[in-house]
């Protein structure tokens, strides 16, 4: 794991950098009103390039070669079922669309792979749906994949 988390955090590092240059060369700091299109990536670029540096120094400095990359067993079974659940969300979107199809890929994970109970994993997956309904489509007006029954 050690060889592993030096490569990430230096890629990591690397797109990080990347990414607050992209920012802060193609879009304006600062505008006549305040913070400009730039300000927040350049932020999480810096971030980003931190918890890398951090990454990359803290593997540098433990010794042996650390645990494996992959888990085993429950673990890695778990791995896959998300895996395939986050594929099969992003089939589903031009069906589902994003509000239902969030709540569907909650309800699915938490009830049957992590065996919440009902109401529990039903609270769940309706909040998480309406705070992205919420957020996203009703004060940030950003156009999400709507279901075939409307919404």
């Amino acid at each position: 794991m050690r060889r592993t988390d030096q490569v990430s955090g230096l890629v990591l590092l690397v797109f990080a950098v990347w990414f607050s240059a992209v920012a802060w060369t193609y879009y304006p700091y600062w505008s006549d009103t305040g913070p400009g299109s730039a300000f927040l990536p350049v932020w999480l670029g810096v971030a980003m390039g931190a918890l890398a540096l951090l990454l990359l120094v803290g593997a540098s400095r433990r010794e042996g070669p650390g645990t494996p990359w992959l888990p085993e067993g429950d673990g890695l079974r778990k791995l896959l079922v998300v895996l395939g659940a986050v594929v099969l969300f992003i089939l589903a979107l031009p069906v589902a669309g994003m509000i239902l199809g969030t709540g569907l890929f909650l309800v699915g994970i938490l009830r049957f792979l992590e065996r919440y109970p009902w109401l529990q994993s039903l609270g769940i997956a309706v909040a998480t749906s309406l705070a992205n309904y919420l957020v996203f489509t009703y004060w940030l007006r950003v156009p999400f994949p709507v279901s075939l029954l409307g919404f």
